[in-house]
């Protein structure tokens, strides 16, 4: 399958980095990730085109079939241009279903209101690497069952595909506290893509995500030599404003259904 979505490949590029399998199956790709089963965006199937409604219950079979110890149903669509209306029926099935927005920036400029006092630089140390999976848990509050280990796995591939030499983990500390942190991590020559970019819910508003995102596009451009960054978005979250400011702009739409565990 020749997957044409810069958002779908580099969410493969850096799966394939952390340890994730990928089979190519003519008209679709399984995704798994044996090293985070709870991932996810880590065990799904990436179709190549929209299924028409009637063709929903095949998928989920095939769903089953390619991923038997899943509990959860993901399904990505590939594609640049789609819109939600392309997943009536997944809807109709029950599933979650989202249309992202796929940003890029060739070049960057500092934010309006870069945030002064943090200091920005990237994660090594183990105390660094334990806050960022404190960071991870406190930015999504759930009470899920499993997802302190599924974000202590995801944290650890994260430090391990930085520490193999495939990018940077960036953070913004205050008096030694990590508050705001992202990754970016090459997803093939001159292309680097982000990920995980979370701000304590204490700490928004202060200017921290625009600097930190101008500061790692440095590093991106600097020290990967990079010539495109790409970025995902929600596009009804206030963050996408963020990345705008800086540089960002909207390239492609980004099509997932998901159904979480009964």
């Amino acid at each position: 399958m020749d997957v044409i979505s810069l958002g779908n490949r580099t969410d493969l590029a850096l799966l394939e980095l952390g340890g994730s399998e990928v089979e190519d199956c003519g008209d679709h790709l399984v995704v798994r990730s044996p090293h985070n089963p709870a991932y996810w965006w880590g065990n799904f199937l990436l179709l190549d085109r929209a299924p028409a409604p009637a063709d929903i219950d095949t998928w989920m079979d095939r769903f089953t079939a390619a991923l038997p110890e899943a509990r959860h149903r993901a399904f990505a669509v590939d594609g640049t241009d789609g819109t939600l209306a392309d997943l009536d029926g997944f809807a109709e099935r029950g599933l979650s279903v989202e249309a992202s927005t796929v940003m890029t920036a060739s070049s960057v400029r500092p934010p309006e209101r870069p945030n002064l006092d943090a200091t920005c630089r990237q994660l090594a140390s183990d105390d660094d690497w334990a806050q960022c999976l404190q960071l991870r848990i406190e930015c999504n509050d759930t009470d899920e069952v499993g997802y302190a280990q599924f974000a202590e796995r995801k944290v650890a591939t994260e430090r391990a595909t930085t520490e193999a030499g495939h990018g940077g983990w960036f953070g913004a500390f205050l008096d030694g506290r990590l508050v705001a942190q992202m990754g970016l991590l090459n997803a093939s020559p001159g292309l680097a893509r982000f990920q995980t970019v979370e701000t304590h819910p204490e700490f928004r508003g202060r200017g921290l995500a625009g600097t930190l995102v101008h500061h790692t596009s440095r590093y991106g451009f600097d020290e990967l030599g990079a010539t495109t960054l790409v970025m995902v978005a929600d596009p009804e979250y206030l963050a996408i404003r963020i990345y705008r400011s800086v540089g960002f702009a909207a390239t492609e739409t980004q099509l997932q259904a998901e159904l979480a565990p009964a």
